[in-house]
């Protein structure tokens, strides 16, 4: 028999402070370095990724690097799987094919990926613990409403975009892919389902999916594709949620003038819901073949009281539309001519190409000579067209390395 060990106090007490530390260290998580070997097999594999694009001489990135890494502590010991959330980094200087796959345009850009996917928004909130590690606990929750009743779809709040699933069970591969697309979408639509003998009076043919835009008399759609086929399902879900013409807001700004395409805007009141929907109807008609080279966009004349003024309008002016192309605004002459947009029939990039090549000292404000071009010499054009006010909601240099400003290399 070996004999007993016994130890002095002294020993024993380091002895138990060492247990004790041992037992209540959080745990700290490694933060994973992205490069091009191992980046798509990381973010494909993880259910939720928080990817800190930075460069290590830009001072921003430096101030996130330790509120980053401790937010990754909280979250790992909500989260231990080590797929259910991933808080991984990119040294853009290092991996340059990466920062322009995903078109970083300041440091430090933080980015959610879902499955391998990059989301549409990126984070743009506060930049401490707390917010990053509600940030996610919010990413981390149901997207997904499971109504109880179907009286509660008579009840839906009819100013949002509500997306419906009914299914015989949630165990089951429909119900999969609508809830990994409403993980994706949630931002832009409400998500709701139905299981059982309660969905059983929509599911005539079976599964259904039902689109219920905003608007009391809008009707219905009815999904006829595949709901096992996750791209054709996110398809026809995102065309529905993400609309042709999007409203701007101060909260979504930066979002919209990052995606660097001149703005067509209506400047509206808010209850004047008539006139937007002309709008939309005429963008529809006229412009949809533009989606992707102008962002439509519809304003609060209230709210946005500062660009009017630019142009020298003001709410009792409205509503009103504009072009805004980061340099300078121009104003369309009037609303009553929007059915009749002439020099949008044949191309809006005509229109687009003027705009763009006229912005110098030949610009001009009102663009009615455009519409009546054999009233063109009556009229009187400007030489100083306003400056664009929305350039102002683009990314902040307090909160970021703009990478135009790239002296500090």
């Amino acid at each position: 028999m070996n004999p007993a060990v016994f130890l002095s106090l002294p020993d024993l007490r380091c002895s138990l402070l060492l247990l004790v530390t041992s037992i209540f260290t959080p745990i700290t998580a490694e933060i994973a370095s992205l490069d091009s070997e191992n980046i798509d097999e990381i973010l494909n594999n993880a259910d939720v990724a928080l990817v800190n694009f930075y460069a290590d001489w830009c001072r921003f990135s430096q101030m996130l690097h330790p509120i980053f890494e401790e937010a990754s502590d909280v979250i790992k010991e909500e989260y231990p799987d080590k797929n259910q959330v991933v808080f991984a980094r990119v040294d853009c200087d290092q991996h340059s094919d990466i920062a322009q796959r995903y078109r970083i345009s300041k440091y430090p850009t933080l980015k959610l990926f879902r499955n391998g996917m990059m989301m549409k928004r990126e984070y743009r909130g506060q930049r401490s613990v707390k917010a990053l590690a509600d940030y996610i606990r919010q990413q981390k929750s149901n997207p997904v409403h499971e109504i109880q009743s179907l009286d509660e779809v008579t009840t839906l709040d009819r100013s949002k975009r509500n997306i419906i699933g009914y299914f015989e069970q949630k165990d089951s591969d429909n119900y999969r892919v609508f809830e990994r697309v409403a993980s994706i979408l949630h931002d832009d639509c409400a998500f709701l389902s139905a299981f059982g003998d309660l969905s059983k009076p929509e599911r005539y043919s079976g599964d259904n999916l039902i689109y219920k835009p905003p608007g009391r008399s809008a009707p219905d759609m009815v999904y006829l594709g595949s709901m096992t086929n996750f791209d054709v399902t996110y398809n026809w879900i995102q065309d529905k949620c993400v609309p042709l013409v999007r409203e701007i807001t101060f909260e979504n700004g930066e979002e919209l003038t990052e995606e660097g395409l001149p703005f067509l805007i209506l400047f509206h009141m808010k209850e004047d819901t008539e006139s937007l929907e002309i709008f939309q109807n005429e963008v529809a008609r006229q412009l949809i073949s533009e989606k992707g080279t102008i962002n439509f966009l519809h304003a609060d004349c209230d709210k946005f009281r500062h660009p009017l003024l630019h142009i020298q309008k003001t709410p009792a002016d409205c509503p009103v539309i504009a072009i805004d192309s980061f340099r300078h605004m121009y104003v369309f002459g009037d609303f009553k001519d929007v059915s009749n947009l002439k020099f949008l029939e044949n191309s809006s990039s005509l229109y687009l190409t003027y705009i763009l090549e006229n912005y110098t000292e030949n610009s001009i404000t009102d663009l009615t000579p455009l519409i009546q071009p054999q009233e063109r010499q009556d009229q009187d054009v400007a030489s100083s067209p306003p400056e664009s006010s929305f350039q102002k909601l683009a990314p902040s240099e307090y909160r970021y390395t703009l990478l135009r400003d790239r002296d500090e290399l």
